[in-house]
């Protein structure tokens, strides 16, 4: 049993399996209609920082992401995202860092904001790197990191895994 306190935590992922999702990133204005980024059969990974958060943390979560088997192949046999192949769409979920106090979430935990945003967008690339040097037919999808966002997913589980660094 980990002695690991909660305090101790630098990160957590939620990663679930989907047959599609859809995302928006940018809302519609007076001006332009509302943006969207979508995948087909992949994983969704929800994705925060806490406080103490590294590229060193950034790296261990990538290969968490990517390589922890939690998607069926065709034969039923339980793969990695980059065996499948599937898509991978990064959710930013600033929220993953709540604690409850009372009857209220707070979120004193979480990261700076420009940190943040700094560390969201090195595990865009790195796993964009890693799935396209695997896979260059699979896509990488991304939201918007610090704005909240429209989401729309199918999934056949819902097969959702919290994994803490």
């Amino acid at each position: 049993m980990s002695t690991e306190k909660f305090e101790d935590r630098k990160a957590r992922i939620v990663l679930q399996q989907c047959l599609s999702a859809r995302l928006q990133v940018q809302p519609k204005s007076d001006t332009e209609e509302a943006q969207f980024v979508e995948i087909g059969r992949g994983l969704i990974v929800y994705i925060c920082f806490l406080k103490g958060s590294t590229s060193d943390t950034v790296s261990k979560m990538v290969k968490a992401a990517l390589n922890t088997r939690l998607s069926a192949n065709d034969e039923g046999k339980l793969v990695s995202i980059l065996e499948l192949p599937g898509d991978v769409l990064i959710v930013p979920q600033a929220t993953l860092g709540g604690t409850l106090k009372g009857k209220l979430m707070q979120y004193h935990k979480n990261i700076d904001k420009e940190e943040g945003k700094k560390l969201y967008d090195e595990f865009v690339q790195s796993c964009n790197d890693i799935v396209k040097q695997n896979n260059p037919n699979v896509s990488v999808q991304s939201g918007t990191y610090g704005n909240r966002q429209v989401f729309r997913t199918d999934t056949n589980g819902p097969y959702t895994h919290m994994i803490e660094f």
